[in-house]
């Protein structure tokens, strides 16, 4: 494609209609796979993403404004291992589609599925598509694969490296069976896939007709000139921060192995229109699941710029500008076998310390620290009932909390992770899908740092068991140091978790993480998420605004109180 810098500027309005139609394409991708996917993590939630990359480099070019933030940097990261997978075995063929999760070259979790396929115009590579999505279990010893006791790869998940699913337009149904037989959810795993591989074909359908109406040089000039236009949007937002050196440092609970926290470290120099990313002083490579790839934490930095920056387009010029120091073999660029399914915590920490960075550069710009947990809860069983006897059934859902507080005013309650534009799957759904009852779904009180602006409510999910016996497992963070403000703002509540057995309730040793929890009929488990760090001094926050909170419930007169905030 044409050089980032250098590529000839279009006039302002095409280039406007081009960035439109483009994304469009991405979009009208998401939506096909959220409309076909059987697993509700997809369908509902939306973890899923699309979009389109670089013939040569692999670099983003555009990406769905649906889709989840965190994949655009690792997609880019996944392109590019699976094109050099395929270069010794016959490169990139048109009419074939790659599939891999390998979470060290390009991935992020076992359970993130990347699809790749590779787009001709007139015989020539022009672009690759990709899809990347959720599935809702592939094997492993933890039902939905998020195993905090996990200390290897395989005791997460099936490996699968960059292989073809599709030959010549044609299902490989070797690779399928093999899919299908490492999972616990067959028929889950083949709508998953089913979808994805609808999505690409609509995609490609899409892009051929945008192509043959605008011409294949005029939308690669596009392209070239919409990441130019990043770019300079980057150096110009970078250039305005006062240079300097900023430091910042945070903490995960535990790997869910050794119960020893570990350091997410930062220090940010901004030096011009240049900024560096440096994590030299974060913890080694860990035991436990919390670990993750060099290509995921740079996945987690273009998140958290984005944040900063709304205004940036989303594609590889966002990180044209950014020099990176992460050294090997560190929590946040660990090396196979290292076990990776709980890579949703270490991100979120890692935008947490870029958040909170960036607010002593500029605290207007920042947001205070988000919740910083996804509680990936999963509950297995068999069905007894007549009909279903025996047969699987495995929930697996992650939770919200609050957001920070920020200049603009505060946070927002009950929100999804930083790292998402995912949706937190409806009660309703996951009632009429699995044997389960939420006996309380409510804002959490007294749960958002107090500041000028306060922190978001997290929420109470309090969930009963209405089969005969079923297995827990719950994948978490937060529950030894709570969220931060900024600028003077206080802290959020801590994460709790508990779950009932013989009508008591009792709290896992590793606080946040456990596996193996065994619950009877009747019995529930209880989350209770934090919410986000207040910004600003509480002493500026307007008595009016604390009235209001009263009133309805968010903060109560006694400090701690576990009244629902929406009584």
């Amino acid at each position: 494609m044409p050089d980032p810098v250098s590529a000839t500027p279009l006039d302002p309005v095409t280039l406007a209609v081009l960035r439109g139609r483009l994304e469009q394409v991405a979009d009208e991708m998401d939506a096909t796979l959220y409309r076909s996917a059987f697993n509700p993590i997809i369908a509902e939630a939306h973890d899923a993403c699309h979009g389109l990359y670089d013939a040569v480099t692999g670099d983003t070019l555009v990406q769905g404004k649906s889709g989840l933030p965190v994949f655009v940097g690792a997609m880019a990261f996944a392109v590019r291992a699976t094109a050099k997978a395929a270069a010794p075995r016959g490169g990139m063929q048109d009419g074939d589609i790659w599939i891999s999760n390998d979470a060290y070259d390009g991935g992020t979790h076992a359970n993130d599925f990347k699809l790749v396929k590779p787009f001709f115009r007139h015989g020539k590579l022009y672009c690759h598509m990709a899809s990347a999505a959720h599935w809702h279990d592939v094997g492993g010893a933890v039902p939905g694969n998020y195993n905090p006791a996990a200390t290897e790869c395989w005791q997460e998940a099936v490996q699968i490296p960059p292989v073809r699913i599709v030959r010549g337009g044609v299902l490989d149904a070797d690779v399928l069976a093999i899919l299908q037989a490492n999972t616990r959810l067959p028929d889950s795993l083949w709508g998953d896939l089913n979808g994805q591989l609808a999505a690409l074909e609509l995609g490609e359908k899409r892009l051929n007709g945008l192509l043959d109406e605008y011409g294949d040089d005029l939308v690669l000039n596009a392209l070239g000139e919409l990441r130019t236009r990043a770019l300079r949007l980057m150096r110009s937002h970078i250039a305005s921060l006062p240079d300097g050196r900023y430091s910042f440092e945070d903490v995960l609970d535990n790997d869910g192995i050794v119960n020893e926290p570990l350091t997410i470290a930062l220090d940010m120099t901004v030096a011009g229109d240049r900024l560096t990313l440096d994590f030299s002083r974060t913890s080694a490579q860990c035991a436990g699941p919390v670990n993750i790839s060099r290509a995921t934490s740079v996945a987690a930095c273009y998140v958290a710029l984005k944040h900063l920056f709304p205004d940036v387009p989303a594609n590889a010029g966002v990180l044209d500008a950014v020099d990176f120091v992460i050294p090997d073999r560190l929590v946040i660029s660990c090396e196979r076998p290292r076990p990776v399914g709980g890579y949703t915590e270490t991100i979120l920490r890692m935008i947490d310390v870029i958040f909170s960075a960036a607010a002593q550069a500029d605290p207007t710009r920042a947001v205070a620290q988000a919740y910083g947990t996804i509680n990936a809860l999963s509950i297995a069983g068999h069905r007894s009932d007549k009909g279903r006897e025996g047969q699987r059934w495995v929930m697996f859902s992650f939770f919200g909390g609050g957001h920070g507080g920020h200049s603009g005013g505060d946070g927002l309650a009950h929100g999804n992770a930083p790292i998402s534009t995912a949706t937190i799957p409806p009660l309703e759904i996951l009632e009429a899908a699995y044997p389960v009852r939420f006996t309380e779904w409510s804002l959490r009180a007294d749960s958002g740092g107090d500041g000028q602006h306060r922190g978001g409510l997290g929420a109470v999910y309090e969930i009963e068991l209405l089969e005969k016996d079923a297995e827990v497992f719950v994948f978490g963070e937060r529950g030894t140091s709570p969220p931060k403000g900024i600028a003077g703002g206080g802290e959020g509540a801590l994460n709790r978790f508990r779950y009932e057995n013989a009508g008591e309730w009792h709290t896992p040793p590793m606080v946040s993480k456990m596996r193996g929890i065994t619950l009877a009929r009747g019995e529930r488990v209880r989350l209770e998420t934090p919410g986000g760090g207040g910004w600003g001094s509480a002493a500026d926050r307007p008595p009016r605004q604390r009235e209001a909170d009263l009133a309805m419930g968010y903060v109560t007169p006694g400090a701690g109180s576990t009244k629902k905030a929406s009584e």
